[in-house]
């Protein structure tokens, strides 16, 4: 089981590794479900994300637990990346450890659409800053920019991203 884990993790993040928002989820097979992480595990995630890390590589992302359509996943930044929107999801982030600042609101600079419901920008234009640290929450609404604009040193954060439904259906 140990090695079906650890096969499904490893094909679930390599795809994701370099992006600031993973693809859509395909189907997930309930025995890829994963809803216990211990705080050993976090910090072995944390290290593996670290030595992955290639340079100038702002982002490397790995799965901490997940439940269809739900995944949490760890986020370990050591430079500034690209801003995002999510269009039909709002993010949940909590700040494992280390600080920076967020931008929310405002517009993307550079705008390009990554997938069917997903925008990047290389910066935000407007939007309000707010700096954040260790144990902080931060909830980002659907359809909001947002950009890590800067850390310092690292920022480890924890991301959940949350369908919500379309008005009207």
């Amino acid at each position: 089981m140990r090695a079906i884990s650890i096969i499904l993790l490893a094909a679930c993040t390599a795809g994701a590794a370099g992006a600031q928002q993973p693809a859509a989820p395909a189907a997930i097979p309930v025995t890829a479900m994963k809803t216990f992480c211990s705080s050993a595990e976090v910090q072995a995630l944390i290290s593996k994300a670290k030595s992955e890390r290639k340079d100038g590589q702002p982002i490397v992302v790995e799965r901490v637990v997940q439940l269809t359509p739900y995944m949490a996943n760890l986020e370990y930044r050591a430079s500034v990346g690209l801003a995002a929107v999510h269009e039909k999801e709002a993010e949940l982030m909590y700040v494992v450890d280390g600080s920076g600042t967020i931008v929310t609101g405002g517009t993307l600079v550079s705008q390009t659409r990554t997938n069917p419901t997903n925008l990047t920008g290389t910066a935000i234009d407007g939007g309000t800053q707010q700096k954040i640290a260790k144990g902080d929450f931060i909830f980002i609404p659907e359809n909001t920019p947002h950009w890590i604009s800067a850390i310092d040193g690292t920022i480890v954060l924890m991301s959940l991203h949350v369908p919500r439904p379309v008005p009207g259906s």
